[in-house]
């Protein structure tokens, strides 16, 4: 066993230490193990009931049962690239840096030989989970007690800077690193500041609760708004619907962590970046689900039946309704056209058909442009598909022509309405409605522009949130139907 040098400041001098770094939190800011059980639930949801069964024979057991059914994607996680840039520094000085992980070792293999920059990987194997003391022991046999520097991002860890040389501290808990460096000598640490509430807030996409805002569209157009029960009512629903959206946005992130990692803007996700920690995501999907479903039962059963429609539809479509072309952007209007449902069910207003074919064709001609969009965004990266979507480079061409027709077929639905018996009965001049019908048609027509030229997000709902014209138009409408009144 090497004998540890001194430094004048009375730290070890770890240069002629070996490096060994852990995986899960430190390698990679996130967990292998959960990454490999959503891989699992993509290849089959009904694999999820036997994990628990595979568990009681123990973890070693239940990695391999995983390992056994997926196809681990190494290159899809988010590494912590500060890290990986040290230990290439420091192995271009000469010093040999190890994989030591409690991951399966078909995980760390994957991940050695994608990094390309481990002379040596140590895992869980042959039921043998190398954690905590276990991997101690494993690094003493192997190196000897004080002769290697172990990095690491938990308290758990601890067993193993004992008998390091020094340790490297992962964290973005400022007072942990600060425990680790009194009890044991620190070569380098990385801190990441991360605001968990914020991170929270961004993961459930508090700003696409505007969808909900539908909810309010029928007891605007029955002219109804200032009844308070209505009101009161609509806003239950609106926060059921929001919650609700909000499960369904944490599921979908969750099953989607390596395609979202390919896509240019989704990588920045919290739960993609690996700065919203995968176990928070996973508490996060039951408190959602149960509290959106426990504000619905504030209103009638009605708005039960459609909110629990929309959450069974919006799963099963993340899980994989939405590689399925067409069907995808048909489940979208519908899903979009079904808050204007549950807005009229919760306030107990008749609902028009008028305003359900409008809404349509309408949000259909939305769900085209976002998948649109984010083909532009695949063919500008000269990538020939859209990774966990079942369209193609090849399909922009169709996708151009029906996004703008759906468009202008709910003007024409809208033209259409100004003559009827429903307008006549609740306008005073309904014809003053017909200048609204070029303002729709411009703002169709801007937006498929936009798009085309590669200026519009992938969300569309998100580039109006946030697109001064769209609320000038909006303001244009709201003073002709006022008029019309």
């Amino acid at each position: 066993m090497r004998r540890k040098l001194q430094t004048a400041k009375g730290l070890p001098n770890t240069k002629d230490t070996v490096l060994c770094l852990d995986l899960d939190g430190t390698l990679i800011r996130s967990d292998a193990l959960f990454e490999s059980i959503f891989q699992l639930t993509k290849v089959n949801p009904l694999l999820l009931f036997l994990v628990p069964i595979w568990l009681m024979k123990g973890k070693p057991n239940l990695k391999e049962e995983i390992d056994k059914r997926i196809d681990f994607k190494a290159e899809a996680l988010p590494y912590n690239q500060e890290l990986i840039d040290y230990a290439i520094s420091e192995k271009n000085n000469g010093r040999k840096v190890y994989l030591a992980t409690a991951s399966h070792i078909s995980i760390a293999d994957k991940v050695a030989k994608h990094l390309n920059i481990f002379d040596g990987v140590y895992a869980t194997k042959d039921g043998y989970n190398l954690k905590s003391d276990k991997k101690a022991k494993v690094l003493n046999e192997e190196f000897g007690k004080g002769n290697y520097v172990y990095a690491g991002d938990a308290k758990v860890d601890y067993n193993i800077w004992k008998d390091a040389a020094a340790a490297i501290v992962v964290s973005n808990n400022k007072s942990f690193i600060e425990d680790v460096s009194k009890n044991f000598p620190v070569e380098k640490s990385f801190y990441k500041e991360v605001n968990i509430f914020k991170k929270i807030i961004k993961e459930i996409r508090v700003y696409q609760w505007v969808k909900n805002l539908l909810l309010f569209l029928p007891i605007l157009l029955a002219h109804t708004l200032g009844n308070v029960t209505d009101l009161t009512n609509v806003f239950i629903g609106f926060f059921s619907f929001s919650i609700s959206a909000s499960f369904v946005y944490v599921l979908n992130d969750l099953l989607d962590l390596d395609s979202d990692r390919s896509h240019p803007r989704k990588k920045n996700r919290p739960l993609a970046s690996g700065d919203l920690p995968i176990q928070i995501g996973i508490l996060l999907v039951p408190i959602l689900f149960i509290t959106g479903i426990g504000l619905s039962f504030l209103l009638n059963q009605n708005f039960q039946i459609i909110l629990l429609s929309y959450i069974i539809i919006t799963t099963a479509y993340s899980f994989s309704l939405k590689k399925v072309p067409i069907l995808d952007i048909i489940l979208l209007a519908t899903l979009f056209t079904s808050r204007i449902v549950a807005g009229a069910f919760a306030a107990n207003v008749d609902l028009s058909m008028w305003i359900l074919a409008f809404s349509m064709f309408f949000f259909m001609n939305l769900a085209v442009l976002k998948r649109y969009t984010e083909l532009l965004v695949m063919k500008n990266k000269n990538e020939i598909e859209a990774k966990g979507r079942g369209y193609h480079i090849e399909d922009m061409g169709l996708l151009l022509s029906m996004g703008p027709a759906a468009g202008f077929l709910s003007v024409l639905v809208f033209v259409l309405y100004i003559d009827s018996t429903q307008a006549t009965g609740l306008y005073s001049e309904p014809k003053v409605l017909w200048l609204i019908t070029p303002v729709l048609l411009y703002w169709i027509s801007r937006i498929w522009h936009l798009s085309v030229r590669g200026k519009m997000t992938d969300d569309p709902i998100v580039f109006t949130g946030k697109d001064r014209v769209s609320y000038v138009v909006g303001l244009i409408i709201f003073l002709i139907a006022f008029m019309a009144a």
